[in-house]
């Protein structure tokens, strides 16, 4: 680490500032507000020390001509306030929350007193954000994990702000073409903008509201914001929402979690119109298949107290679900060789195979490589796939109705993704005012999709091997001049 204080650490700071991948907007906070006397008057020189409940890095500052004071780049989380001035009790407030991208503004008014005297504030109203006029709901580690959320997919969440348009999942409903669901107060949901740790990591190739193109877990996020208007430059692009994801980083005490969630067909319904195509094959009444497990576990903690943090999160998905799907297939008739057809004056007619072979010039009729009658030995197509009784139809809502028409039936749909994330912090100073952190993410998802008919393989498999790291250096050179360069 000596090398990086040396000659390495600007030519690294050089690179990532010229670098052209993903360079960093911005996942951080920040504290200013003023201190005053019991009359309202301000507190010149006076000392305000923030420390972070987690890593206890302290941050000091003397307030200015006017009172004033700042703490900018800031990690998010729960901070302890301490103040003193000659003449004044020393005053001190705990668990002051500060969200990401979301700057607050506290002040502070002392009261007369020895030095050895201590106001302890233990509940104060939620630090306000009077810097500038964004519009947003952040979302802290605690409510990300108290809210319900079905299958743990954190983006869920992200649908719950106000000006939000969300419209499910929808199967009529095409998300590459059809960009309304996750718009934002009018903007389309291409238009929104994610970032991790302050990295873009935005789905270049189809634009869905609020996904990111590395995994995040329920236990890897510390936190989000989303800002849906008047956000500010360094928030980032895009004229829709700015969605901001934090990763969890280690402490100086041991933290970790063990997690299993199931979920199994006792507890679902049969689908409406799979139940349908049931009754009318004379088939027994059977719910979709359907058992999700997620697990995993979590552990964070120091490598070296007050410096040096890890954190770690393994999470695994296995899912053995069916799906209501249709296929288009011949008709019984059809199958016995019978063409049938609507005539002009409404009436329905049927050619038998003696008919069609008749109108056929060469007098060939039904080509045997698709539908066999008998007259040779070798099956045909629609004989060996739709014709021998497997794949009757049983749902009226596609094909002519005399042809064709439609076979419903439980697809098998699986999942299996295992997902790997994993944060370094690094306190190059004491006072936490010059942070190095590493996090990187990884993800080996295979998802065959349903087949053609039952018994055939998958008609395609989304296989998705995602990963990515980020790097990250903060620094604060005065208490009003801020840096921070992060890559990707």
């Amino acid at each position: 680490m000596n090398l990086l204080r040396g000659r390495a650490f600007p030519l690294l700071l050089f690179y990532l500032a010229l670098s052209d991948c993903a360079i960093s907007q911005t996942s951080s906070t920040s504290l200013q507000g003023s201190v005053t006397d019991p009359s309202g008057g301000a507190i010149v020189g006076a000392t305000v020390v923030l420390e972070s409940a987690e890593s206890k890095a302290a941050r000091t500052v003397n307030t200015d001509v006017h009172g004033g004071y700042s703490f900018l780049l800031l990690s998010p989380g729960a901070y302890t306030v301490m103040v003193t001035a000659n003449g004044f009790a020393r005053y001190e407030q705990k668990g002051l929350q500060l969200l990401v991208n979301t700057p607050a503004t506290v002040t502070i008014q002392l009261k007369l007193g020895e030095s050895t005297e201590t106001v302890r504030v233990i509940e104060e109203a939620p630090a306000l954000n009077l810097v500038d006029a964004s519009l947003g709901t952040s979302f802290d580690e605690t409510q990300v994990k108290q809210l319900p959320l079905e299958g743990r997919n954190v983006p869920d969440l992200l649908t719950l702000q106000a000006g939000v348009a969300y419209t499910g999942n929808r199967p009529d409903i095409n998300k590459d073409q059809d960009t309304r669901s996750g718009a934002v107060n009018g903007a389309r949901s291409d238009q929104s903008n994610v970032t991790l740790d302050g990295v873009d990591v935005n789905d270049q190739a189809y634009g869905y509201a609020f996904t990111s193109v590395l995994p995040v877990t329920l236990d890897s996020v510390q936190e989000f914001r989303v800002t849906t208007s008047n956000y500010n430059t360094e928030e980032g692009e895009g004229s829709g929402a700015q969605v901001a994801l934090v990763t969890k980083s280690g402490t100086n005490n041991f933290h970790g979690s063990l997690y299993e969630y199931n979920r199994n067909t006792l507890t679902s319904a049969n689908d409406y119109f799979l139940k349908l195509a049931e009754l009318n094959s004379n088939q027994p009444n059977k719910p979709l298949k359907l058992i999700r497990n997620i697990f995993g576990g979590s552990l964070g903690g120091p490598v070296h107290k007050d410096r040096l943090y890890f954190f770690v999160n393994y999470e695994g998905t296995r899912q053995e679900e069916d799906q209501s799907v249709v296929r288009n297939v011949p008709t019984p008739s059809l199958c016995r060789g019978d063409l049938t057809y609507q005539n002009v004056d409404g009436g329905v007619t049927a050619l038998t195979p003696a008919d069609i072979q008749n109108l056929d010039p060469l007098h060939l009729g039904v080509n045997h490589a698709v539908l066999n009658l008998g007259r040779t030995s070798k099956p045909g197509y629609f004989d060996t796939t739709f014709c021998t009784g497997k794949f009757v139809t049983n749902d009226k809502s596609v094909g002519d109705g005399y042809n064709f028409s439609g076979f419903r039936f439980a697809a098998p749909v699986s999942l299996d993704n295992n997902v790997l994330i994993g944060r370094i912090d690094y306190h190059l100073t004491n006072d936490g005012k010059q942070v190095l952190f590493w996090r990187g993410a990884m993800q080996n998802l295979s998802n065959p999709q349903a087949p053609f008919l039952p018994g055939s393989p998958p008609e395609q498999t989304v296989v998705d091997h995602s990963k990515g790291f980020a790097v990250g250096y903060t620094a604060v050179l005065s208490p009003t001049t801020a840096n921070t360069f992060h890559w990707g």
